[in-house]
């Protein structure tokens, strides 16, 4: 049987590449756009590399009913459960290593040995916020002096849905830096992927797809980010929204938009850009979507009863 019976390529002959078609990553599956649309992704010289579907409002709905179905069961998680979960994608980072070091190259202009470095701290960044799931609440809660006969605990618990606007320019190491946060505190999250390089971001979502999240705790989406924004940020069901990838305009836009159900924003942080997110980012992003739970219970004679407040 020859090889061109077999699907092969005679000898000398040119390969048809296999272009990829990036998809939408929502409730743990890969719709297109429901509109249709797509627009042309480029690299830093101007070269196509893809089309990117371009969400419509509907598709950000659908994201926001994904993300609060799939916010019971990965806030009631246990966080050494979580711990292991996020482990396991950079676990899958790690594997798919190349690729994205080819699509950080393409998307932000770097050579590939910077790409590399990029990726690499990408993973060790998941890796970190991986090990912070069941920290975090040891930092941030306790047992409060009261003057009574009382027991004071503060816990930490996630806010719910989280909108978040990914940075513009840092298309792997400044998402992941927004987005491991998010859900290492337990919330669920829908993704703007930055506008111009969303490549690093939909591929995020195979990971994910691949890895131990459950559909919905992680939704991506591409397309126009103010068309996005706007209508995530007024949105009765999002509890909360991060403006690292808004610009000064949008940010207050968003601002106004959100207060309409009092959400929690996280404004634009004057660390995030290209450099900065490269440092130790801290605890603050942990804590940005975390709310304070606060259980009285009586000691004593009053403790016995079995009583709280």
């Amino acid at each position: 049987m020859s090889k061109e019976s077999l699907g092969g390529s005679a000898a000398g002959a040119t390969r048809l590449s296999v272009f990829k078609t990036y998809k939408l990553y929502v409730g743990g599956k890969f719709p297109r756009s429901e509109s249709g649309r797509v627009y042309e992704v480029t690299d830093a010289k101007g070269k196509w590399l893809a089309n990117a579907p371009q969400s419509s409002r509907k598709d950000a709905r659908d994201a926001v009913v994904a993300a609060r179905k799939a916010f019971g069961g990965w806030s009631g998680a246990t966080a050494y459960n979580r711990g292991q979960v996020l482990y396991r994608v950079a676990e899958m980072l790690e594997g798919r290593r190349d690729q994205f070091v080819r699509e950080v190259a393409d998307a932000d202009g770097l050579s590939k040995s910077k790409a590399a470095a990029v990726v690499d701290a990408t993973v060790d960044r998941w890796v970190w916020y991986a090990g912070w799931t069941d920290k975090i609440a040891q930092v941030v809660g306790g047992a409060n002096p009261v003057a009574g006969p009382f027991f004071n605990l503060s816990t930490p618990e996630p806010t719910g849905v989280v909108t978040v606007v990914a940075p513009q320019e840092s298309s792997f190491l400044g998402l992941v830096s927004v987005v491991a946060p998010v859900i290492a505190a337990g919330n669920t999250a829908v993704v703007i992927a930055s506008e111009k390089a969303p490549l690093p971001a939909l591929s995020l979502g195979e990971v994910l797809a691949t890895s131990d999240v459950p559909g919905g705790v992680v939704n991506v989406l591409s397309g126009n980010t103010r068309e996005l924004a706007l209508p995530l940020a007024a949105h009765q069901d999002v509890n909360g929204i991060d403006l690292a990838g808004a610009g000064a305009d949008l940010a207050k836009e968003l601002e106004i938009a959100a207060a309409d159900n009092l959400k929690r924003v996280l404004r634009p942080q004057a660390v995030d850009t290209d450099a900065d997110f490269a440092a130790s980012p801290g605890t603050h992003r942990l804590t940005a979507f975390l709310e304070t739970k606060t259980v009285w219970h009586p000691t004593g004679s009053l403790g016995a009863s079995g009583g709280s407040y």
